[in-house]
């Protein structure tokens, strides 16, 4: 079965019947020998992402009773047959059902009937009976396939884990995706971050002093399973929306030990209740930047019972440096909801959170300026939309820019760029509970760089410079970008290596200059990029040619020095231990024996 280009419908209600559709059209492939979750399935998972490989089922966890899943949605063709269609086409309908109805009036409502029946999707389905509730059982959360993916992690954790809770206010619901440290058999961590709908919702129980009522699912219909990543305005009801994107309403059923519906098609639910005032440490957790998470005292998830399908099949994710199947997975929510952005903002040409850099750390918006300043306008209005807000640096080019293209990124920064009149650094904001560069949980510095209006320059930006190793030996390599942007690899001392950089006539006309350390691959861009923002802070480690007050503000011109090195007090980047390295190489014809064995050594 396919999906339809024509109706928009989702053919898979469950997990299984999805990953059936993968194996059948070759993007799902099964590891049918005993793995280990300690190390052993991350690595396998770090390997096939890398080679664009398929999604893979280990049918046999050491020390689980069940199956686990992972790189399910790792490519655009299974984004594509989770959603039924595009990302990109569900995010157009959405932008113009908001426009065909602005002003409201018969004509237009008529013109968007189509879309507006299937807003009836929205209100979930009740069932009475449902294929989660076959089996209804005590926590033995020890008998899950919980991946240990970092050998600092602190230990086992669920990290495809959606989880359902209720405003103790409203009511309403929100459906969000957070890791769970699993502590022992039945209690783990929630690690709600600040700013996340599930966090509201534990705030309101405590200021009443109750626990709060929580139910984590894993798996369910593909739909169901994004819609906990979409950054939906918040109250907005992720289930509902799946309902919508679906074609179909999101079936619910009764809780066994919990008062609230569950999704009535996941392969497990684990019900319980987060306490008031309860916290106990959390990780680390080698998360999306590449870096660990340091333990830091989260909520306690304690489970009452466990519902689950006979045969039911875990779902699991790994994340670290990029790339990884939250590449997929991100972009797509932005594809989808980036649209709506233009209802606020009709000058947006485009956005793009840039996944290289972890989706926070670059935004970058192609947009046209129809009034004086109306880029800083837009800029500051992004940066204060919801997850919008953790935003790091915002880019702003020119509408007919394309803002997934890095060289021509890097090219508007040459010829419409400088800091004095372009640039705007707010030194104290909200950023995401990952970031570590600011040295404060949930704090740091934004940076607005506007490249947008007249050229600055009619100059081509330089190709080559003097070779920098020549005037200090600390700089082990170095490479010239487009736009003239220098990145150099710098052993120690990087601070004091970009201060004599910075004020070094051997750069020539270079505006940007950034040193990065040693495990950052000057030939890969993705690699390039994940170095250069996911260390820095701008408040903290821009070094600038020239740096005035005039009165209380602060005036900056000439060269801009980044420090995008990994500094004493940061998390240390994940790695994997050597023994499983060799492990997984000695094993690797092993797991993926048979037809496609050497294809898997390879290219998929």
């Amino acid at each position: 079965m396919t999906a339809s280009r024509t109706s928009g419908r989702a053919p898979f209600p469950d997990l299984q019947s999805y990953l059936a559709h993968l194996e059948r059209i070759g993007e799902l492939r099964r590891v049918k020998v005993e793995v280990d979750p300690k190390f052993e399935i991350a690595e396998i998972v770090q390997r096939v992402i890398r080679q664009n490989g398929p999604a893979l089922i280990f049918e046999h966890v050491k020390g689980a009773d069940f199956p686990v899943v992972l790189n399910m949605f790792g490519s655009e063709r299974r984004i594509e047959a989770a959603l039924g269609r595009h990302p990109q086409e569900i995010g157009q309908e959405l932008l113009q059902l908001v426009q065909k109805l602005n002003p409201p009036t018969l004509r237009t409502l008529w013109n968007a009937r189509a879309q507006l029946l299937r807003a009836r999707f929205m209100k979930p389905s009740v069932v009475s009976s449902a294929p989660v509730q076959e089996v209804v059982e005590a926590p033995h959360l020890d008998r899950l396939p919980n991946l240990w993916s970092w050998p600092r992690d602190g230990g086992p954790f669920i990290t495809w884990g959606p989880t359902l809770t209720e405003d103790p206010r409203s009511r309403r619901r929100n459906f969000g995706l957070y890791r769970l440290q699993v502590y022992d058999e039945k209690t783990t961590g929630m690690h709600w971050q600040s700013m996340k709908g599930g966090r509201g919702h534990h705030f309101e129980a405590e200021k009443r002093n109750v626990p709060l009522e929580t139910a984590v699912v894993l798996g369910g219909d593909p739909v169901t399973m994004l819609s906990s990543i979409f950054p939906l305005p918040e109250d907005f009801d992720e289930l509902g929306f799946a309902g919508y994107v679906r074609g179909w309403a999101t079936p619910m059923v009764q809780g066994k030990s919990v008062n609230m519906l569950v999704p009535a098609n996941a392969e497990f639910v684990l019900e319980g209740t987060v306490p008031p005032h309860e916290r106990r440490m959390e990780g680390p957790f080698g998360d999306h930047y590449g870096h660990y998470s340091e333990a830091e005292l989260f909520p306690v998830f304690h489970v009452k019972t466990v519902t689950r399908r006979r045969n039911a099949i875990c779902p699991a994710a790994v994340v670290g440096k990029p790339p990884q199947e939250d590449k997929w997975v991100g972009n797509a929510a932005g594809e989808i909801i980036g649209p709506l952005i233009k209802v606020v903002n009709p000058n947006i040409t485009d956005l793009f959170g840039w996944d290289d850099a972890v989706f926070h750390n670059l935004l970058a918006v192609s947009l046209a300026e129809r009034h004086p300043k109306e880029v800083l306008k837009v800029a500051l209005n992004l940066l204060g939309t919801g997850q919008l807000s953790l935003t790091k640096v915002a880019l702003m080019v020119r509408e007919e820019v394309p803002e997934r293209n890095w060289p021509a990124l890097l090219n508007e920064l040459w010829y419409r760029f400088e800091p004095e009149e372009k640039m705007i650094l707010i030194p104290i904001a909200p950023l995401d509970t990952l970031d570590y560069t600011s040295f404060r949980l949930h704090v740091g510095s934004k940076l607005i760089l506007d490249a947008t209006g007249e050229a600055v320059t009619s100059e081509a930006p330089p190709r080559a410079i003097h070779d920098p190793r020549g005037i200090d030996r600390r700089i082990l390599s170095y490479k010239v970008l487009d736009g003239g942007f220098v990145v150099v690899v710098v052993k120690e001392n990087p601070r004091e290596v970009l201060q004599g950089l910075v004020q070094w006539d051997g750069l020539g006309p270079v505006r940007f200059v950034t040193a990065v350390s040693e495990d950052v691959d000057l030939a890969d861009q993705t690699s390039t990029i994940w170095g250069i923002f996911t260390r820095f802070d701008p408040a903290r480690d821009m070094i600038f040619q020239k740096q005035e007050f005039i009165g209380a503000r602060p005036v900056y011109s000439g060269r801009i020095g980044i420090d995008a090195t990994w500094k004493e007090g940061y998390p240390p980047p994940v790695t994997m231990p050597e023994d499983t390295i060799r492990l997984v190489e000695r094993r690797w014809d092993e797991y993926f024996a048979g037809s496609y064995g050497k294809q898997a050594r390879g290219s998929w």
